[in-house]
């Protein structure tokens, strides 16, 4: 049954009531809608709790997909954590500093390779610390550079907004993926896009802030060479 995603029509919500429909054999528990955002194009799983009707309250580690077309999430509960059953009724609450942070760093990397216009082969989504993987041919990096781009993008206070293309119009837009590693979800019919307006426009399914004032400081803190043609590029919150 597939989960009704809400971060992806609202990165701030914080929490949600929801119903057990099914109990994973590894124990992850799956339900009818959740805040809880899974792990997915580099960022991580939301951690948080479940807390039912009666007063329990059940850990959660992370959130992750169970499916390749990412329709079903299961919430991965704490060892011996209090057991649920089908049909029990929950509040879902995710914690919200940690996502927060990741909302602020997932809009920087967007910058980030709005800044550098490579195409992207990896990247990973830190609570304080980023990275995004260039192919990017021998050529001289400057982070203090780098860093007064993206502070000029973040002072501009762009609006962040989301919205869905068909399968049909991301496969007429190519130059829309920036990834090479890691193609948007396609399949369902509909894709996400993110828009920084005026500055970038990518698929992405992962939660960003609303406008790129609420990022805040960031720098380059290193640029690594991984590779004939890769760079790695690591941003932190300031």
């Amino acid at each position: 049954m597939p989960t009704e995603c809400l971060f992806r029509e609202d990165s701030y919500l914080k929490n949600c009531e929801a119903r057990v429909v099914a109990l994973t054999e590894q124990g992850g528990i799956v339900l009818d809608r959740t805040v809880f955002y899974a792990t997915s194009g580099g960022q991580p799983g939301d951690a948080g709790e479940l807390a039912t009707e009666n007063g329990l309250r059940i850990s959660i580690e992370i959130a992750n997909y169970t499916d390749a077309e990412k329709s079903e999430i299961t919430h991965v509960p704490a060892a011996n954590a209090p057991t649920l059953k089908i049909g029990d009724r929950v509040t879902a609450v995710i914690d919200w500093d940690k996502r927060y942070a990741r909302m602020r760093m997932h809009t920087a990397l967007h910058l980030l390779s709005a800044v550098l216009p490579y195409a992207v082969t990896g990247g990973s989504v830190g609570d304080s610390e980023s990275r995004l993987d260039f192919d990017i041919p021998e050529a001289g990096l400057d982070k203090d550079a780098i860093t007064a781009k993206i502070a000029e993008m973040i002072s501009s206070n762009a609006s962040v907004s989301s919205r869905w293309i068909t399968d049909a119009e991301l496969e007429a837009n190519p130059g829309l993926v920036k990834t090479m590693s890691v193609k948007p979800p396609m399949g369902t019919g509909r894709v996400r896009l993110i828009e920084i307006a005026g500055l970038d426009l990518q698929p992405c399914g992962g939660t960003h802030v609303r406008a790129t004032g609420e990022i805040g400081a960031v720098r380059v803190t290193q640029i690594e060479k991984k590779g004939k043609q890769n760079r790695r590029v690591r941003l932190a919150l300031t």
